[in-house]
């Protein structure tokens, strides 16, 4: 089954996902082979350590991280980038708050069904 998102996203007349633990996310597109979200942080808000068969490029759009990418730490500030290739354990901590942009290839069929991501913690009602 092919996703495609819609042609324009106006994120205006959208709603924040919100996925516990301070972290919160919209949709700015997608198909079958790419998928960009824009993730929100409160201070303090973590990304547990994970990893996935993904690669991920990140746009840090404002606020301040402290990434880790296979053991090596990084403070990350609005303007920088983070390239994580495929299977990396990585993780981020926001030291201030902050928004993301992440950008994933294929597409995150888990973000789509709503089966994670668990390492930002439980999905509130």
């Amino acid at each position: 089954m092919k996703r495609v998102s819609e042609k324009y996203i106006v994120t205006k007349d959208m709603e924040w996902e919100v996925l516990g633990g301070g972290v919160s996310r919209k949709f700015l597109g997608y198909d079958n082979q790419i998928m960009m979200v824009r993730v929100k942080f409160d201070k303090g808000a973590l990304g547990a350590p994970h990893q996935h068969f993904h690669t991920q490029a990140t746009y840090c759009v404002s606020g301040k991280f402290e990434f880790e990418i296979d053991g090596v730490k990084q403070i990350v500030e609005a303007g920088d980038g983070v390239y994580i290739e495929p299977n990396l354990l990585h993780s981020a901590v926001c030291l201030e708050e902050g928004e993301l942009i992440d950008t994933f290839s294929p597409v995150r069929e888990d973000f789509l069904t709503g089966d994670g991501p668990s390492y930002f913690g439980d999905k509130e009602s």
